[in-house]
């Protein structure tokens, strides 16, 4: 998953919202060097990724995206279901798109005190560039994955992703909108025993 259903799988709880962020920074085990709210959201994260990853559904995905894509198809499926959550935003959130990513942008900074570097750079970015907004469109898909494949060494496999990511737009969609209740209903599960 990747920021926007992190943010709105912690929601409304800030703590969690936080480590979702963080979640993608902090390395290694959690020995209470952080904030035991933000801790929290950080195995949320990382409970959700490994649940995505395991999910049979995610691996059929994989499996059915082009072979030349399929070594890079957790960037791909992650940056693809922030788009269709956002496409499909009224069917899991009483809160208005926009009116939930400010709500976001608040907490996060509210919170930037606790967080690493990584997440304060990224948070920069996020409010500069309004990075959740931009999901709505698909354009923002290839072109934030053109931007990882950037850290590549060699040479950036993700940089024409499109023409090939493109055609199996109904197949991540079908794909997004059959997981993403059962991944809902993991983390409620999740969230109450981290309580």
């Amino acid at each position: 998953m990747n920021f926007l259903a992190h943010f709105h799988l912690a929601w409304p709880d800030e703590g969690l919202v936080a480590g979702g962020l963080e979640g993608d920074y902090y390395k290694g085990p959690l020995r209470g060097d952080l904030p035991r709210d933000i801790e929290r959201g950080v195995q949320l994260h990382r409970a959700i990724d490994a649940y995505t990853d395991g999910h049979p559904l995610i691996q059929q995905l994989r499996r059915d995206l082009p072979q030349s894509l399929r070594r890079y198809a957790g960037i791909l499926i992650d940056l693809s279901f922030d788009h269709y959550l956002s496409r499909h935003w009224s069917t899991f959130s009483d809160i208005p798109l926009r009116t939930f990513n400010d709500q976001v942008y608040r907490t996060l900074s509210a919170h930037k005190s606790a967080l690493s570097d990584g997440s304060r750079t990224m948070l920069a970015r996020m409010v500069e560039f309004d990075i959740l907004g931009l999901y709505v469109d698909w354009e923002a898909v290839p072109a934030s994955a053109a931007r990882v494949g950037q850290r590549f060494k060699r040479h950036n496999p993700l940089q024409d992703v499109d023409r090939e990511l493109s055609p199996a737009r109904h197949t991540l969609e079908q794909a997004f909108l059959a997981f993403y209740p059962e991944l809902e209903t993991f983390c409620a599960c999740h969230v109450r025993r981290l309580n």
